[in-house]
């Protein structure tokens, strides 16, 4: 999970003096562009695998030039690293009730979050999963990113309990979280996701909540 570059999603300075409803416009129609970008990508990885597809190519296929296809992602990989789960869950995590435990508020995050996203969406992480575990530099990309999921994570759990960050426990509970998830993530490619994520997901989390009975 990681979020694409501010950079990438940016409208420019222009955008201060814009009015609300152009800002959105635009915002839509960079979001589309990402997106057909991504789904261009997968279909070309799909059909002639993803060393032998190159940036042109995909550019091509997206109707968008290559110097485009760099604004929305910087380098082939992220064309499959990136998505906005990482501020999705943020959210969901700042949404719970504060008087619920940080992990009991994880949890609901997740839940939440991942609930919410469309079939189609999921089907696209599937992908975007099954590449990231088979390519040997989308898995490097992926380890890099989880550090930065981790010190999202970690924020979010600190600001609710008024705490540090780079506090231990913080970190220690933030690195539970990551080891639950990461071989339920496996278990989710490796069935060609055939259970729901969030239900995988709010599983194992409800076995860390318990203490991890055995």
């Amino acid at each position: 999970m990681t979020s694409p570059r501010p950079a990438d999603l940016s409208s420019g300075p222009s955008d201060h003096t814009a009015g609300p409803a152009v800002m959105s416009l635009r915002e839509r129609k960079k979001a589309k562009t990402r997106r057909t970008i991504q789904d261009e990508a997968l279909k070309l990885f799909a059909e002639q695998g993803y060393e032998a597809t190159t940036v042109e190519q995909i550019a091509e296929a997206a109707e968008v030039s290559p110097s485009t296809f760099f604004r929305y992602f910087p380098t082939k990989e992220d064309v499959v690293i990136q998505d906005d789960y990482d501020p999705m869950l943020v959210a969901a995590i700042k949404a719970q009730p504060s008087d619920l435990p940080p992990l009991t508020a994880i949890r609901a995050a997740f839940r939440s979050a991942f609930g919410s996203i469309p079939p189609s969406e999921i089907d696209m992480t599937l992908t975007r999963m099954k590449l990231s575990t088979s390519v040997p530099a989308l898995r490097a990309r992926t380890v890099d990113n989880l550090f930065a999921t981790i010190d999202m994570l970690a924020g979010a759990v600190a600001e609710r309990v008024g705490g540090d960050p780079r506090d231990p426990a913080v970190r220690t509970l933030v690195g539970a979280v990551i080891g639950v998830m990461l071989p339920v993530l496996f278990a989710w490619v490796d069935e060609n996701g055939a259970t729901s994520l969030p239900d995988l997901l709010d599983e194992a989390l409800g076995y860390l909540e318990a203490g991890l009975p055995v």
